[in-house]
C-alpha cells in the first residue's frame, strides 16, 4: 500500500523515502544479494538542505548503480532521517538514465514543506538525515543500504546590519546593530538565534576587501550591537559562520559617510 506525504514526490522508475534518523519501525537493514554496487549516490548537489518558514524547498537526490545485467527499472530508494520528520518519492516518480549497459543513474526530487502537518514536523527536523537505497538489477540482484550517504537539513538564517549616525564626524562613535534569526518551524516564523558569534567587518570606500574588526555575541533576542570609532567612508556589515542546524550569513552591507 502506497502512501504519500506533503515531505515527499518527484521522479520515475525509482522511489525515495527521506525520515528522520531512527525513525522508522519498518526500515529494512543493510542487505543484498549478488554483484550489483551503489556506485554513488548524491542529495542536493552535496550541500545541505535549508529551508525557510513557508516555501517549499526541493532537493534532487540520484543514485547510480551497476550490475552486469544491467539496472532494473523497479529500483527504489529510500532516506531515513530524525523522528517522526520524513520526506518520500515513490517509483513512479523517478527517472532511470542507462549510462552504460551495466550503469544507471536514476534520479528523483525530495520536496520539504516546513508548513506540513505530517512529514516535516518542528525544529527536531534540522539534523543530519540518512538517504538509504534498495536497487534492483535485471537478473534480480539487489542491494540495500539504510544509509548510502547522509545530509543535513538546516534552518534558514537571516542577518541584518544598521551603522549610525550617517553622516558621522571622523573620530566620533559609531553605533553597529543588527538581528540574526533563524526560521522555526515550531511557529512558522524567524526568531532571533540567541548567544552566536558573529563578526563584525569592515571595508573602505576605496577597497574591494573586507577586514574583520571584532566579534559580537547575539543576544537573548538575537539582537547584535557594538560601536567602532569613525576612520573613513566604508561599509559595514556583520557575518555569521554557520552551526550544525543552521547555514552561514553575510549581511547586506550598510555605507558611512564619514565627515
Amino acid at each position: 500500500m502506497r502512501t504519500t506525504t506533503r515531505l515527499g514526490l518527484l521522479g520515475t522508475s525509482v522511489a525515495l523515502v527521506a525520515t528522520a534518523i531512527g525513525a522508522t519501525a519498518a526500515q529494512a537493514e543493510d542487505g543484498g544479494e549478488g554483484d550489483i554496487t551503489i556506485d554513488k549516490v548524491v542529495v542536493n548537489g552535496g550541500k545541505p538542505v535549508v529551508v525557510g518558514t513557508t516555501k517549499v524547498v526541493s532537493a534532487k537526490v540520484s543514485v547510480t548503480a551497476s550490475d552486469d545485467s544491467g539496472i532494473a527499472e523497479t529500483t527504489y530508494i529510500s532516506a531515513f532521517g530524525p523522528k517522526p520528520n520524513f520526506a518520500q518519492v515513490w517509483d513512479d516518480d523517478i527517472t532511470c538514465v542507462k549510462a552504460s549497459a551495466t550503469t544507471s543513474t536514476c534520479t528523483g526530487t525530495l520536496t520539504f514543506d516546513p508548513r506540513a502537518s505530517t512529514g516535516f514536523v518542528g525544529n527536531s527536523a534540522a539534523a543530519t538525515w540518512n538517504l538509504g537505497t534498495l536497487v534492483s538489477a535485471n537478473d534480480y540482484d539487489y542491494i540495500h543500504r539504510d544509509a548510502a550517504t547522509t545530509f543535513k537539513v538546516q534552518r534558514y538564517s537571516r542577518l541584518t546590519t544598521n551603522a549610525s549616525p550617517e553622516p558621522v564626524k571622523k573620530g566620533k562613535t559609531i553605533t553597529v546593530t543588527g538581528l540574526l534569526s533563524r526560521a522555526n518551524w515550531d511557529t512558522n516564523k524567524y526568531m532571533g538565534y540567541t548567544q552566536q558569534k558573529v563578526t563584525l567587518q569592515y571595508r573602505k570606500k576605496t577597497s574591494s576587501t573586507y577586514t574583520t574588526v571584532k566579534t559580537v555575541t547575539s543576544s537573548s533576542t538575537g539582537s547584535l550591537k557594538t560601536t567602532v570609532t569613525a576612520s573613513a567612508d566604508g561599509y559595514f556589515r556583520y557575518k555569521f559562520a554557520s552551526t550544525s542546524t543552521t547555514p552561514a550569513v553575510t549581511s547586506t552591507s550598510d555605507f558611512v559617510d564619514v565627515q
